[in-house]
């Protein structure tokens, strides 16, 4: 298993790992911003006080698209501007106001498709050593 960071397109395999991207703190000014933009009128992304009052933690909870986009932004980082061709996730456990998360991946898998060298990944976004999205991730490896 290598650091895929460090090597060529062609070198990268099964078992490489994708170097983390992390988000020290997620930011509740953002989120907010957040739901203005998708028209997201649901409180438990800007109301603290509701959340308490429903038995949530004091704290906002953070978009699924923002979860989603810490993992996009691993990605981009590692294979380039335009790498993405396909990622699914599942989101298994709320991230919060505050929360520090870390998105991390490992190829599981090579394949040339239309002249064009893809990786297969395992892609996850952690809070505290927990899992709390989990996906697949294809990319092309040529867009670095």
């Amino acid at each position: 298993m290598s650091d895929a960071s460090t090597s060529d397109p062609a070198d990268i395999g099964p078992g490489d790992e994708i170097p983390t991207w992390t988000m020290p703190s997620v930011d509740p000014a953002r989120m907010r911003t957040m739901a203005a933009i998708l028209r997201d009128p649901y409180p438990v992304h800007w109301d603290r006080d509701g959340n308490a009052a429903l038995g949530l933690p004091g704290r906002v909870i953070n978009q699924g698209p923002l979860n989603l986009g810490y993992i996009a932004n691993m990605l981009l980082a590692w294979a380039g501007p335009s790498c993405v061709r396909r990622l699914t996730v599942s989101f298994g456990r709320p991230v919060l106001d505050g929360d520090s998360v870390t998105a991390g991946g490992r190829v599981t898998s090579i394949a040339d498709v239309n002249g064009e060298r893809r990786a297969t990944c395992d892609v996850w976004l952690d809070r505290d050593g927990e899992h709390v999205v989990t996906g697949t991730a294809v990319v092309a490896l040529d867009a670095r």
